[in-house]
């Protein structure tokens, strides 16, 4: 099986910020090794000299209990972001909010690519900026693990009546293998915490999983032989999209102390 399956850089961070069982926080070189990947280390800036991730986690961990999810955001979406970033939130795709000891933060990744596109490369600068208390607002916008699993097995239906119906399940032959990778991928074991448990694991794959197949479907109109039928297969895409990037950002909201 392999690792066709991706995380917004925000939902692996929030996921390792959560503490374990026993209340500890994840070992520092695990975190950054999930979360960093493949890119450049990345560095933090709250509008002063940045400093590495791994100094700004342990300021955040040093600073009293850490609190944070992730929204994973769309064009014309904020998602609930707070409003001094919900503009580079969406032009980002993604925001961490994350609480220390009695402060509240937003994280928004700027990431530029560099390199090849056999051998790319990423330098990544997470912007933090201080907003009011995010937590309970965030617990009643994503809702609960239950309404997640349920609007994702809804999506699934969604997405594959949308594709049938309106005649674009005919991908193109070069996609056969991304259809196939997206199928059969899993997340990268190595990206989640250890202590991160089945159901939120399955909640993660699952929305990943759907949120690849619409960008993949969406790349054009398919077998659509209309305006009216574009519109409608571009509707029920959007709608699993929210569905996915929602469901996320439940997978990674986790109980106050």
């Amino acid at each position: 099986m392999n690792d066709a399956l991706h995380l917004p850089r925000s939902v692996l961070l929030a996921l390792w910020l959560a503490p374990d069982l026993d209340g500890a926080p994840a070992r520092p070189a695990d975190l950054l090794h999930a979360v960093q990947g493949d890119d450049e280390p990345h560095v933090v800036t709250d509008g002063s000299s940045p400093v590495p991730l791994a100094q700004a986690v342990a300021a955040w961990t040093a600073a009293g209990p850490t609190e944070a999810t992730a929204l994973v955001l769309a064009p014309g979406d904020a998602g609930g972001a707070p409003a001094s970033v919900s503009a580079a939130a969406i032009e980002a795709g993604e925001c961490l909010l994350l609480r220390t000891g009695t402060r509240s933060w937003a994280a928004v990744p700027d990431v530029t690519a560099f390199g090849s596109a056999l051998e790319p490369g990423h330098v990544v600068t997470w912007h933090l900026t201080e907003v009011d208390d995010w937590r309970l607002a965030a617990q009643a916008r994503n809702g609960s693990l239950q309404d997640a699993d349920r609007e994702l097995r809804q999506g699934l239906i969604t997405v594959t009546e949308a594709l049938v119906r309106l005649d674009v399940a005919r991908w193109h032959d070069e996609d056969a293998d991304l259809v196939a990778a997206l199928r059969e991928g899993a997340l990268p074991h190595w990206r989640l915490p250890p202590h991160l448990d089945g159901r939120r694991a399955r909640i993660l794959a699952s929305a990943a999983r759907l949120r690849g197949i619409v960008a993949l479907a969406t790349r054009d109109d398919g077998g659509a032989v209309s305006l009216w039928q574009a519109d409608q297969r571009s509707a029920a895409l959007r709608d699993v999209d929210r569905m996915s990037r929602r469901a996320m950002a439940a997978a990674v909201t986790f109980p106050s102390p």
